[in-house]
């Protein structure tokens, strides 16, 4: 299995001045100890359920641009977007973006949306959660034509596009990977087999993820497509190095399942260190558990 940091708290020692270098340096820690991605949150606003509203919180693609420039290997994304924050046209040429100036690193990490109060603290429109869904298909269906050769106008319910050019055209080939993250039975895991290459599911326990994957495969059949073209990664919610012998122990259950990467967060003071130690006692290790 391979390891990746989702970084989600920006409360962090030497308030906001000190935010954009200990970003750097976890990323780049986590980059030269072999982590496989970074991630962050697509909010406006901290989460309630996490901490409180108006604890710090960047936006999330200007963030990852300049991740960019300070790491080489990590794949980069937000985990996930949410639909209703961007057009879906300007989405895709912000993604293209990140990808051609990152080598090709970009992840389009994409899902409905939930956080209500940020929308309408903001003056964003939130509509009811059906068309959520509605503007989540027409948005991976954009994206997937804005990185054709398709230029032809997109006619939608919700979106319409006279032209979906996007140039420059990106650097990953044949496209940015596209993450749909959730784990609800009858939309979301059926936008996955219809249009994503990887999932993402919360590590509640094995035996919940092995449901919702078996979900996704009856997906897969209704869409013919073949289960194993998408890859299964899981947000970890348990801190790897409080015991590193018994998450190690807990992985294999979840490698045994088909999951090939798992996503852990640095809720600490110093999750450059964190990341550090992730590089030396972690991912070696990990990297070895598998079916």
């Amino acid at each position: 299995m391979e390891l990746g940091i989702h970084f989600a708290n920006f409360t962090l020692p030497g308030g906001p001045a000190a935010i954009g270098p200990i970003l750097s340096d976890t990323a780049r820690a986590a980059d030269e100890g072999g982590c496989a991605t970074f991630t962050l949150m697509d909010h406006y606003f901290q989460m309630e359920e996490f901490a409180d509203r108006h604890e710090p919180m960047l936006e999330g693609y200007t963030a990852l641009g300049f991740l960019a420039g300070r790491t080489e290997r990590l794949t980069l994304g937000l985990l996930v977007t949410g639909v209703t924050y961007r057009h879906p046209g300007l989405l895709a040429k912000i993604v293209t973006t990140l990808d051609v100036v990152s080598g090709g690193r970009a992840q389009l990490g994409i899902g409905a949306a939930w956080y209500e109060r940020e929308h309408l603290a903001l003056g964003v429109p939130f509509p009811p959660v059906s068309e959520r869904f509605e503007r989540l298909e027409e948005t991976l269906q954009i994206c997937h034509q804005m990185w054709s050769d398709d230029e032809s106008p997109f006619e939608g319910k919700h979106y319409q596009l006279a032209e979906t050019i996007c140039s420059p055209r990106p650097v990953s080939s044949p496209r940015p990977r596209i993450l749909v993250g959730g784990s609800g039975e009858q939309k979301t895991l059926r936008l996955v087999a219809r249009y994503a290459d990887a999932c993402n599911l919360f590590a509640i326990e094995a035996a919940e993820v092995a449901h919702k994957l078996e979900v996704l495969d009856r997906h897969c059949a209704d869409e013919q497509r073949d289960p194993a073209s998408i890859t299964r990664t899981i947000l970890g919610m348990s801190d790897p190095l409080a015991d590193v012998d018994a998450f190690l122990k807990s992985m294999e259950a979840y490698a045994a399942l088909g999951i090939s990467m798992v996503e852990v967060m640095p809720l600490v003071e110093d999750p450059a260190a964190f990341a550090t130690r992730l590089g030396e006692e972690v991912v070696p290790r990990l990297a070895e558990v598998g079916p």
